[in-house]
């Protein structure tokens, strides 16, 4: 039996939805899997898409960034976390080791807490990272001329670059600076388009569009009561909240599952993040995002995208004042070039190998 620890950073659903599918691939790949997920996103949603069976505890061993929505950072407020947290950074680890020994892994998978990968390191305890982004780059390009970086960093960087290997499904940020980078294909869950059922279920006519409203799993709120109505467009809104507007539904009136809802609807409309920019083009749905020109993972999630004809931007004011029958539009005359999700079984093929190779020198 392979006891596995992994460990997600609570930082919006891309990271526990770029993991999933490695984790269902290792499921079905390595029978009794003994698996604990550490993390303080939803268990809801996790269940709903780790197919195996798990532990879960409720415990962050990073936190990315401070969000003040999902398109707005606090930077103040995350340079200190950051500062406080490696100006105790033996302390960290220490308390990061007694927390992974307790669980007695014989392997973690990080995606994506360094201080995870380094107390790892120090058990040695086998240890593998995988993400589109890395915190090292994130923190550099936003905070990279503060008197402390250069310590900060050196930590980052050394706790990444232990991990056996860095995986980077595709699309990813370069990370010219780790020497054990691994590239991978998308990772990413197929749904069943259900359209028909979907407009019935609502009671929208056919020839009207759905969109799909997905912030990407930090509280964002649009306005969308107060919204034109008439547009030809019918929202659905992740995270079931009602809203007083009659072209709008919360996910919960359609009874379909969140991966079954995008490949049905005809746009999403949201950011770039890892997991709704790989859903999309695996299920053939256009996204409708919002530009955000100072996130550093930006340009390679949105050259992706545009490369898969799967691209329409949107400024934040049209947002603001729900103007979108003809953004939508544009999002419906798109023929989106498809991608398998390919990096699931790419990945986990890689770690059953490397666990059988340990078993055979043991």
């Amino acid at each position: 039996m392979t006891r596995l620890l992994a460990v997600i950073t609570p930082h919006g659903f891309g990271h526990a939805a770029q993991l999933a599918p490695v984790l269902n691939a290792l499921g079905a790949r390595l029978p009794g899997l003994s698996l604990t997920v550490a993390t303080t996103l939803s268990q809801d949603f996790l269940r709903e898409r780790v197919q195996c069976e798990f532990e879960y505890v409720g415990r962050a061993s990073d936190f990315g960034l401070v969000m003040r929505s999902a398109l707005e950072i606090d930077l103040e407020a995350s340079a200190q976390r950051y500062r406080a947290l490696h100006d105790d950074w033996q302390v960290r680890v220490e308390d990061e080791m007694r927390f992974i020994d307790a669980h007695h892994p014989d392997l973690v998978i990080a995606d994506v807490p360094y201080l995870t990968l380094a107390a790892a390191q120090r058990l040695g305890v086998p240890a593998y990272a995988l993400c589109s982004l890395n915190w090292a780059d994130i923190y550099r390009h936003y905070f990279g001329d503060r008197p402390e970086a250069e310590g900060i960093l050196a930590q980052m960087e050394a706790a990444y670059a232990s991990a056996r290997a860095f995986f980077r499904p595709e699309p990813s940020m370069p990370m010219y600076f780790l020497p054990n980078r691994v590239a991978a294909g998308p990772l990413a869950r197929q749904g069943r388009n259900r359209r028909g059922e979907l407009a019935a279920r609502l009671g929208v006519p056919t020839h009207h569009a759905l969109v799909l409203i997905a912030p990407g799993g930090v509280e964002t709120r649009f306005p969308v009561e107060h919204w034109p109505s008439a547009q030809g467009v019918h929202w659905l809104l992740a995270g079931n909240r009602a809203v007083d507007h009659p072209d709008a539904s919360p996910l919960s009136a359609t009874g379909m599952a969140f991966t079954d809802l995008l490949a049905s609807c005809d746009a999403v409309l949201g950011k770039c993040g890892y997991g709704t920019v790989a859903e999309c083009v695996v299920n053939g749905t256009p996204l409708i995002h919002i530009p955000r020109p100072d996130w550093p993972e930006e340009p390679s999630l949105r050259d992706w995208l545009e490369a898969h004809s799967a691209a329409v931007p949107v400024d934040a004011a049209r947002v603001r004042d729900g103007d979108l029958n003809g953004v939508v539009e544009r999002a419906r005359a798109l023929n989106v070039i498809r991608r398998a999700p390919i990096g699931g079984e790419q990945l986990a093929a890689r770690i059953a190998s490397d666990i059988d190779n340990e078993d055979n020198k043991s």
